[in-house]
């Protein structure tokens, strides 16, 4: 319980263009602590995203505890993982099947990396540790 009660937080978004900003819920919990490491993301429910996205949870899930989401908008399957605690999204788009590199969306500071899939496992292990 104590670990949840630290690692709770809610905090203001700020969207560009709008008056008020919205509210986030975030678990930041240590990603040892976390029940999922990463969670894989198409861009949206899509027939062309779907086949590279479920292609590259295949190749996360030997290494790492994998959620895979479809559903709904992108930024609420984001707002959804920072919930549960997940430290890291990987966002496949429609960029990512002609250059076969996905995003990388990190839960406290909400950064974004372009990461190519071949070093996507490296990269994501590097940053859990």
């Amino acid at each position: 319980m104590a670990f949840l009660m630290a690692a709770y937080d809610e905090e203001e978004v700020s969207r560009e263009g709008a008056g008020k900003g919205e509210s986030r819920t975030v678990l930041r919990l240590h990603p040892r602590l976390a029940p999922y490491k990463v969670a894989v993301l198409p861009l949206s429910k899509n027939e062309k995203l779907s086949p590279k996205a479920r292609e590259v949870l295949h190749l996360l899930q030997p290494h790492f505890m994998t959620e895979y989401d479809e559903t709904q908008a992108i930024g609420r399957r984001y707002r959804r993982q920072d919930e549960i605690g997940t430290p890291l999204a990987v966002t496949v788009d429609f960029e990512s099947l002609d250059d076969n590199a996905v995003t990388v969306r990190e839960r406290d500071s909400m950064t974004q990396d372009r990461v190519p899939i071949e070093g996507l496992t490296a990269y994501l292990s590097a940053k859990l540790t």
